[in-house]
């Protein structure tokens, strides 16, 4: 249990921009080792950046007044919550990795420009696109009216409910998802300068187990407000966006680095949201 929590504070620390300093971080310390198992915990950070985004969300649909603009304002700050909560960690990924594969059809010199920390057409675009996905399938999914009669009575209506379900697991299952990248490709690139190398090099089945587990705990607990079906639809379109990441990757880079961990993350969040409602 012990390691078990140190190595979650360590996925927490790295993942994230919550600091874990002083007598905390002696006490978690780090090798590239631990490094590599808190991969395993990737799905446990969406547990806090999926709550921060619920909370969020719910509480401006809460208290901005009820007009059909409300679910837009509630999405933009909800997203932006996160971005400032992992510090814009997984978009930077996918600017990069727009830049690099749109860039150069050249492994090589793909790999590149993906080193290159300026963020050039291809990057900025992919991003704003994204961004602008997410925060649109966002606002659709808290502007649903399908408001069973039970929970007319609530505090919190079904919607507030819904949308909090939806974006804790999002957060959580488009983060267990890139780990399957981890296990199936190699690490390529610059490794000697690679940030994420001690972290992406390999995953044990243990730790993969771990992600696994955190992953359908997320949805057991979802599916008290979340049909089974709604939920099934969701992770089926975010399992086809991880497919055709790895496809991609396997293809132009025969392999992935960092950044296309935080691409995949970003594509399956989406994919999630859109299953989502194509389900509804």
């Amino acid at each position: 249990m012990i390691h078990f929590i140190r190595e979650y504070l360590l996925a927490i620390q790295f993942f994230t921009r919550i600091p874990i300093t002083g007598r905390l971080a002696d006490w978690v310390g780090y090798s590239p080792d631990q490094l590599r198992a808190s991969a395993a915990h990737f799905p446990g950070v969406g547990v806090v950046v999926g709550t921060v985004a619920a909370v969020v969300f719910t509480l401006l649909q809460t208290l901005l007044p009820d007009t059909p603009f409300t679910p837009l304002v509630a999405a933009v700050f909800s997203t932006i919550a996160t971005v400032l909560l992992t510090g814009g960690f997984h978009e930077d990924g996918l600017a990069d990795v727009a830049d690099g594969l749109g860039g150069s059809y050249d492994r090589e010199r793909a790999l590149d420009i993906m080193k290159d920390s300026r963020v050039g057409a291809f990057g900025a675009t992919a991003l704003m696109l994204a961004l602008l996905c997410k925060m649109a399938l966002l606002a659709l999914l808290g502007s649903a009216q399908a408001i069973p009669e039970a929970w007319s009575e609530s505090t919190f209506t079904f919607t507030d409910w819904y949308m909090g379900a939806a974006l804790w697991t999002g957060h959580i299952v488009s983060r267990g998802l890139p780990l399957v990248m981890i296990r199936l490709l190699p690490h390529v690139g610059d490794t000697a300068r690679s940030k994420s190398k001690p972290l992406a090099d390999q995953i044990s089945s243990a730790g993969l187990l771990i992600a696994f587990v955190w992953c359908f705990s997320a949805l057991a607990l979802a599916s008290l407000v979340l049909d089974a079906m709604n939920l099934i639809v969701a992770c089926s379109f975010a399992v086809l966006a991880l497919l055709a990441m790895l496809r991609l990757f396997r293809r132009r880079l025969q392999g992935f680095t960092g950044d296309c961990l935080g691409t995949t993350q970003q594509v399956c969040e989406i994919a999630f949201y859109l299953g989502l409602a194509v389900s509804l």
